[in-house]
């Protein structure tokens, strides 16, 4: 049996994911009490996002302990497809919590209710802090591993201090106001929610295109001619295709040599191909390989 793949990729981005829960489980506590006590909903909303937040966080999870199994005769191009499922998974939860803001801040509006106590102001704020600096550490994290999943994960923060900041903006809007200005903290709930939609599609989107097989970003055609002219014999590219399986690549490259050479020369020069790749680009886990003749 074959070693996992990307071992402390996988590691780097399951803890990472662990200090986000254990955080938001501290937030939601703290948001969902301020809130209820403060009479403030769009308060209320941000600790319900952050409890998706959790529950999207453990799908996260095991996502990538998934994806960093090794190969096994089931699965002989491994599990990396279980990453960006994760990915989307917490995109569709994503949707759902927006959805249930949405008309739950619609209802709100329609009936009269308390202005918000101006200390829910202080909660806010602490939690944008919070939210954005977990943000730019696990999306450090998700571009370092290139993960989708971790990626994805980073951005429901971004998603939840967004939600903490409109509300912010909405309950000192109707402290300011006064009375006739009590539905500014459920207009703000409302416009989280479409802000958290938009996030759900950044996140959706790519993970959507990974399990397509979608080539992955970058000039990967100028990237891998230039690595297989570096090798004697070969005389250019005919064409290639590249997929992103979890923390991995996998490229089919067709390589064009002289029609003149032996069999034994030409698998040689794949073979040096590969190895000239595979050292070029360590996130590449395969090269097959295909000789054209000139």
């Amino acid at each position: 049996m074959e070693e996992p793949i990307k071992p402390h990729q996988a590691e780097r981005g399951q803890k990472s994911t662990l200090v986000g829960i254990v955080i938001n489980i501290g937030l939601v506590l703290i948001k969902g009490a301020a809130g209820w006590l403060g009479n403030s909903y769009a308060l209320i909303a941000d600790a319900m996002e952050s409890a998706t937040d959790i529950v999207t966080s453990i799908f996260v999870w095991v996502g990538l302990r998934t994806a960093a199994k090794a190969p096994d005769q089931n699965h002989p191009f491994g599990h990396g497809k279980a990453e960006p499922l994760a990915a989307i998974v917490v995109a569709m939860a994503l949707v759902g919590a927006a959805i249930l803001i949405a008309v739950q801040s619609i209802q709100n509006i329609q009936q009269p209710h308390k202005t918000p106590a101006a200390y829910t102001l202080v909660v806010l704020a602490g939690v944008v802090v919070v939210k954005e600096i977990l943000f730019r550490r696990i999306a450090q994290v998700g571009t370092e591993t290139e993960s989708s999943a971790v990626k994805a994960d980073a951005w429901h923060h971004r998603s939840d201090a967004i939600t903490s900041l409109t509300a912010f903006v909405g309950i000192s809007i109707a402290l300011i106001g006064g009375p006739g200005y009590e539905s500014a903290d459920d207009w703000a709930a409302l416009l989280a929610s479409a802000f958290i939609i938009y996030n759900a599609y950044h996140i959706f989107r790519p993970s959507f295109g990974e399990i397509m097989d979608e080539t992955p970003p970058g000039d990967w055609q100028k990237e891998l001619e230039t690595i297989a002219m570096g090798v004697d014999g070969v005389k250019g590219i005919d064409k290639y295709r590249v997929r992103k399986t979890g923390f991995e690549y996998f490229i089919d490259l067709h390589v064009t040599v002289s029609g003149d050479i032996p069999v034994r020369k030409g698998h040689d020069i794949a073979h040096k191909v590969k190895a000239a790749i595979l050292a070029e680009k360590p996130a590449v886990y395969d090269v097959l390989i295909h000789i054209e003749p000139e």
